[in-house]
């Protein structure tokens, strides 16, 4: 099979990371997928149907999609290049990492296995992002760790940062400025009432506060 558009990466990589996120088994639906690209539900179902035909996606009827063997190899190449990227960019071009996910959204459609692997190679084959992201390997295996989110978690509960979420660059920046980075060792010291931030002991001595929605993005293990 040809190398999938830009635009089916895209898509396939959205449904993928949809269901690695689900709180729950069964399909991705249209909606989500929609809401995560960013496009109408219209459009979404379009693409669907067409990701369908080609093979890459089964629909299951009035429920969403799933992604068949085909279309998960595919999601999974396009994942590993982008956080290669991420991780060459970060590691040798000294850049941030609220800026990499950007620049890396862009260039993952434009390499090729080849180059991926070379570049894999020059880093020393890495297991995770700068984020804590796992990178697939060639042959698209991906291991997982298990993680709760750092808003889950009770009062005197110790954990380690596994990773975080890398979509906002302006969260990025807030986790940053408060050492809320992969491997920080975190110890959640108190939940304010009715919903406020969640006071955190961050590398054994640094006490910050932490509103939810950005403890949500923390995955701990």
């Amino acid at each position: 099979m040809d190398r999938p558009s830009p635009a089916v990466q895209d898509y396939l990589k959205a449904i993928y990371q949809l269901d690695e996120q689900a709180e729950s088994d069964g399909p991705v639906t249209t909606t989500q997928v929609a809401e995560a690209l960013a496009v109408t539900t219209a459009s979404a179902s379009n693409m669907l149907k067409k990701l369908d035909g080609l093979g890459y996606v089964v629909q299951v009827k009035r429920q969403g999609v799933e992604l068949t063997e085909t279309g998960r190899q595919a999601a999974l190449e396009v994942i590993r290049h982008h956080r290669l990227l991420e991780t060459y960019l970060a590691t040798r071009l000294g850049m941030p990492w609220d800026e990499v996910h950007r620049e890396a959204e862009v260039l993952e459609h434009h390499v090729s296995g080849a180059l991926a692997d070379r570049i894999a190679e020059v880093l020393g084959h890495p297991e995770r992002d700068p984020h804590g992201h796992p990178i697939p390997t060639s042959a698209g295996q991906l291991t997982t760790t298990p993680a709760r989110r750092l808003s889950e978690l009770p009062q005197g509960t110790t954990a380690v940062v596994g990773r975080v979420d890398d979509r906002d660059d302006a969260l990025l920046r807030f986790l940053a400025e408060r050492d809320l980075v992969p491997d920080a060792a975190v110890e959640v010291l108190e939940h304010a009432p009715f919903g406020g931030p969640i006071s955190v002991r961050v590398g054994g001595d640094r006490v910050v506060e932490v509103p939810p929605a950005a403890a949500n993005a923390v995955h701990v293990v």
